[in-house]
């Protein structure tokens, strides 16, 4: 599959990348861990269809140091034993947010995710839910096909403050 288009070729895009990739970096800061961070944006990738997302956080939670058996069963979590309960509350949490047609998040998942998250916490997991969902959107608009990546790739990107 050929891209359809390179948003980085539009400026208004490529301006919007940046601060796209901008406002990513505050979760990156953010208390929720990075295992977390890799995981839910994984599987909203694949939810969606995003084989540039898919690539992009399989090959970043690696270089964390996630498992492969935890990776390989990320599309499979409800039929596994290897990730926490809190961790299976954020991936319930993505998928009810995801698949926005089914039901949206029902008051079960709410519930469960509150148990595990504080409110800091829980503020960037639905952020990162959210910007992860915007992402996958443009990327499987324009046929961003996945393989290329390399962890790292888009620090280029990180806006530098001005002197």
């Amino acid at each position: 599959m050929e891209p359809r288009f390179n948003l980085f070729d539009s400026p208004t895009a490529a301006k919007l990348a940046k601060r796209f990739y901008g406002t990513a970096q505050v979760l990156e800061r953010s208390d929720l861990p990075k295992a977390l961070r890799e995981l839910v944006q994984l599987r909203v990738g694949q939810l969606n269809g995003c084989g540039f997302c898919v690539d992009i956080h399989t090959k970043e939670a690696a270089a964390a140091g996630e498992s492969v058996l935890r990776l390989h069963l990320v599309a499979a979590w409800r039929h596994s034993t290897v990730f926490t309960e809190a961790e299976r509350a954020a991936l319930a949490l993505a998928e009810e947010a995801t698949v926005l047609d089914r039901h949206g998040v029902t008051d079960e998942t709410w519930a469960e995710v509150r148990k595990h998250f504080d409110d800091d916490r829980l503020g960037a997991l639905v952020c990162l839910i959210a910007l992860i969902n915007a992402a996958t959107r443009m990327n499987v608009i324009v046929h961003q096909a996945g393989g290329s990546y390399e962890p790292g790739m888009f620090a280029a990107l990180e806006e530098r403050p001005s002197a």
